[in-house]
């Protein structure tokens, strides 16, 4: 089954043109189901590129997704033209009364500033609570991630003295987990971050369950049942030359920057680099989707309420 957005939206094109299968408004209307009702708050500064990387995930699956973008009330980004700001996204001022089958927080490029130092930290933290009653499942990516466990459980983010930047191997600490359904027992993963999560600050919350972690770059992958959430502080969904244009970016800007660790053949930065986690990365949303298909409300006006 294909995923329900606007055909005017950038990634109806570059998803089509890949053989995802897409529809728009009108055909949807006329199948006689229930879509998946999934909203992406999208806080990354290039939002067509992020709503291409996880539309392709979740648009990969054999149910209807019904995507629905949202971006903070107050907050206004200078990297998106206002005018598909206007068009595809919503405040989350407006959604506050919707139900949703799942929610994706993406990352954002702030992690040197303390959480609440970011300026729309408030209406964030409103966000998490709003999950708790409005949203079944919710998957926090990177600082996304970082910040839901942060609120819902004090663990910290801890700055690090050089950047997590590469491919690393992580291992799979739970094989029966229905989120890893596939996975192999090490995948490849790609990671770039200044911060970090602490696997025994992690430990010490209670109902935090770590499913895949990285020797080199720490917990990656935690479940958290009790909130209805899964917090990712790497990147499954990057494209494969996602890497390449950060490293691109920093080495044109001269802002001191490692080749990406086990991303280029040899790490020779003139190679084209190789994606070796795509498949896992379908996986883990695929997955993901179908544990929310497995488990969510008919009527969606008994998510959150605690009714079976």
């Amino acid at each position: 089954m294909p995923i329900k957005i606007p055909s005017t939206l950038p990634a109806y094109k570059v998803l089509s043109e890949e053989g995802v299968m897409v529809m728009g408004e009108g055909r949807a209307a006329n199948q006689d189901i229930r879509p998946l009702k999934i909203a992406l708050l999208n806080l990354m500064p290039k939002k067509i590129q992020t709503e291409n990387q996880f539309a392709r995930l979740i648009g990969a699956t054999p149910l209807q997704i019904d995507l629905h973008l949202i971006r903070m009330s107050e907050h206004q980004t200078r990297n998106t033209a206002a005018e598909h700001m206007e068009e595809f996204y919503r405040p989350f001022s407006d959604v506050k009364n919707e139900k949703f089958d799942g929610l994706i927080i993406t990352g954002a490029p702030i992690e040197h500033l303390p959480f609440p130092d970011v300026t729309y930290w408030k209406e964030l933290m409103e966000v998490f609570e709003w999950t708790q009653t409005n949203v079944h499942s919710t998957f926090g990516v990177c600082w996304g991630g970082m910040a839901m466990i942060n609120h819902f459980h004090g663990v910290k983010k801890h700055m690090l003295d050089h950047k997590a930047f590469g491919c690393f191997k992580h291992h799979n600490l739970d094989c029966t987990s229905p989120y890893l359904r596939g996975f192999s027992d090490e995948c490849v993963i790609p990671v770039s971050r200044w911060t970090e999560m602490h696997q025994d600050e992690i430990d010490t919350a209670p109902g935090l369950r770590t499913l895949l972690s990285s020797d080199k770059s720490g917990p990656c992958l935690v479940e958290d049942p009790d909130h209805r959430a899964l917090y990712i502080f790497n990147h499954l969904e990057y494209d494969s030359d996602t890497l390449k244009q950060e490293y691109d970016r920093d080495v044109a800007n001269g802002t001191p920057i490692n080749v990406p660790d086990n991303y280029y053949p040899d790490d020779d930065p003139s190679q084209p680099p190789r994606n070796r986690w795509r498949s896992h990365a379908h996986l883990l949303y695929g997955n993901w989707i179908n544990e929310i298909y497995q488990t969510t409300e008919y009527d969606m006006s008994k998510i959150g309420s605690g009714q079976s």
